[in-house]
């Protein structure tokens, strides 16, 4: 008797996300898992062609911020248009639950500050209707989407419930404080949360300047809340810190997250980027992270594959003279009006000698450091040659390098993006970058999809890794069967979702088609249409051939389709191999 399953990809180069060597053969996929790979007797509902184009499991990004995009929409671009079938949301200490309706303003504050998500897209996106944390879970498996979803307790919430203004102020927790969060951090991972966040970088602020409300909380604090988890014997940790101690004898700050990890037995990663600016400190973070996991301690790096990028232009959320006083006047017009009063050379006298002006210092340096930024063409290259950079072309046609971007900005009908390496780019080298992708105990993560909507678009990452690593940089190449497993089992596995990222029979049946020769992705470009009319970037890709959730094909060519199987995952889940 010939088998029969719901879809079958025929003829296909199968990567199984494993790491192992590619084979040729099909893969079908019954009652939303994985049936059977290879060669097998049987015919599918429905069938994919795949001669000539590689199959993949479905990719799993741990580090986005759609915990608001989720309640108003039912896509999870522009990850979903990427290949990723699965993304965490609720990283970083940042989100919507718990919240009394009187702390709702706060809440969107501390979004709009950190992540860059308008205040109009929150104040008219979201439904509120919870206030507990299992209440917003129970808002959150009423959702369809494109792709699966599951999401995590966030610190700044917790805070600001259990103490009111005094947690929105960074005032110390009480014992009762701390109790009264770590119950609540508890009931969210019993409840289907996959970990709890924090955020400890002073870059992280309100749009005011202010900090928000977890950058200072307390070692006893943190250890208060992993120990419920670990009480609870569920749940990773995951935060962003700048380690401004680091060195290689132990710094403080990651001695006292080796004790949390110690005290709960959680697991833990954290953000670890190479900044110019810090010179070696990723090198010494992760020998650091290697001491910890010769110790037994679970902890992890979260890396990115490309380069950390910061976007600007005149269309966007920031530029380098968007806080200059004289900007203000014209920043809400239209862009062609815009570009039309920019091109005044009064104006422009103006901007050049100006001083901006702005509570985030951190942020205005990023912004005002021309010298280190590219013009983004398009197909985008994320890691152009040193001569392509503004200090170097400026040198070579004798203007200062804050002249020529601004002359960039303003060419043509004023949508050049100035492309900025904030991060793994140093010397104009990939090495640093390359060194942390390889390493054991680092995790490919960071694309924050759903947050910084006018700023950054790194959500397309696993596009970017498939093309650039294995086939297109100018070095050594990676091995594509091992940048597959990095994009989508090693991340499955680190935040305990073993039922995925990998095609193997009792899994679930997420997988890509990919005409790898023809994969790329197109340069990110603003569309309005964010609740309220508000500004996100968009980022096509071209060669995904089809994407598939549960079984269910979700986009062909690029293009979503009618079925919107993804839904809430609520706790760690099992391998069934």
């Amino acid at each position: 008797m010939v088998a029969r399953f719901d879809l079958v990809v025929r003829g296909g180069t199968v990567l199984d996300g494993t790491g192992g060597p590619a084979i040729a053969g099909d893969v079908a996929i019954l009652d939303g898992k994985v049936a059977a790979i290879g060669r097998f007797d049987g015919v599918g509902r429905e069938e994919i062609d795949a001669r000539d184009k590689l199959v993949t499991p479905g990719f799993v990004d741990v580090h986005t911020h759609y915990d608001g995009q989720i309640t108003w929409e039912d896509t999870f671009a522009p990850s979903s248009t990427h290949g990723v079938t699965t993304v965490l949301m609720g990283n970083c200490g940042v989100g919507f639950a718990p919240c009394r309706p009187a702390d709702r303003d706060m809440l969107i504050k501390v979004m709009e500050g950190v992540e860059d998500i308008p205040e109009i897209v929150m104040a008219e996106g979201i439904p509120w209707n919870w206030e507990t944390f299992p209440q917003y879970l129970n808002a959150l498996s009423t959702r369809h989407a494109d792709i699966d979803f599951a999401t995590q307790v966030p610190h700044a919430p917790v805070r600001v419930y259990v103490m009111g203004e005094r947690g929105a102020r960074r005032e110390p927790s009480t014992a009762e404080d701390m109790a009264a969060m770590a119950s609540i951090v508890r009931e969210g991972v019993e409840a289907g949360a996959l970990g709890f966040t924090t955020s400890r970088t002073l870059f992280h602020r309100l749009i005011s300047g202010e900090l928000i409300p977890t950058s200072t909380a307390a070692e006893d604090e943190l250890r208060a809340i992993a120990k419920a988890m670990g009480a609870a014997g569920k749940g990773v940790i995951q935060l962003i810190d700048d380690f401004a101690d680091c060195d290689d004898d132990g710094a403080s700050e990651f001695a006292m997250l080796r004790r949390v990890v110690e005290a709960s037995g959680r697991p833990l990663s954290f953000t670890l980027l190479d900044i110019t600016s810090l010179g070696s400190r990723w090198r010494s973070l992760l020998r650091q992270i290697e001491r910890a996991h010769r110790d037994g301690l679970p902890m992890r790096g979260q890396v990115a594959g490309r380069p950390a990028s910061v976007l600007y232009g005149l269309d966007l959320s920031y530029h380098p003279f968007s806080t200059c006083p004289s900007y203000a006047p014209i920043a809400a017009l239209p862009l062609d009006q815009k570009v039309a009063a920019l091109r005044d050379p009064a104006m422009r006298a103006r901007l050049l000698v100006e001083d901006p002006v702005y509570a985030n210092p951190r942020l205005l340096a990023f912004m005002r450091n021309v010298e280190a930024m590219f013009e983004l063409g398009d197909p985008p290259d994320y890691t152009p040659p040193r001569e392509r950079r503004v200090d170097v072309r400026a040198k070579a046609l004798g203007v200062t390098p804050l002249e020529l971007a601004y002359d960039l900005l303003v060419q043509g009908d004023g949508r050049t993006i100035l492309y900025q390496p904030a991060a793994n780019f140093t010397d104009c080298s990939d090495a640093a970058m390359e060194e942390m992708l390889r390493h054991p105990q680092t995790i490919v993560a960071l694309g924050d999809g759903g947050a910084h909507y006018g700023m950054i678009c790194d959500a397309s990452y696993p596009t970017h890794a498939l093309t650039y690593w294995t086939r297109d940089r100018a070095g050594e190449k990676l091995e594509l069967p091992w940048i597959v497993r990095r994009l989508a089992r090693d991340p499955a596995l680190a935040v305990g979702l073993g039922d995925r990222g990998a095609l193997l029979p009792g899994l679930r049946g997420d997988l890509n088609v990919i005409d790898h020769d023809r994969l790329a992705c197109a340069a990110p470009a603003p569309v309005y249409d964010l609740p309220g009319g508000a500004r996100r970037l968009r980022q096509p890709a071209r060669g995904y051939e089809a994407t598939v959730v549960s079984g269910v094909v979700t986009y062909r060519d690029g293009v979503l389709q009618g079925p919107r199987p993804g839904r809430l995952v609520r706790g760690a889940r099992a391998s069934a191999t």
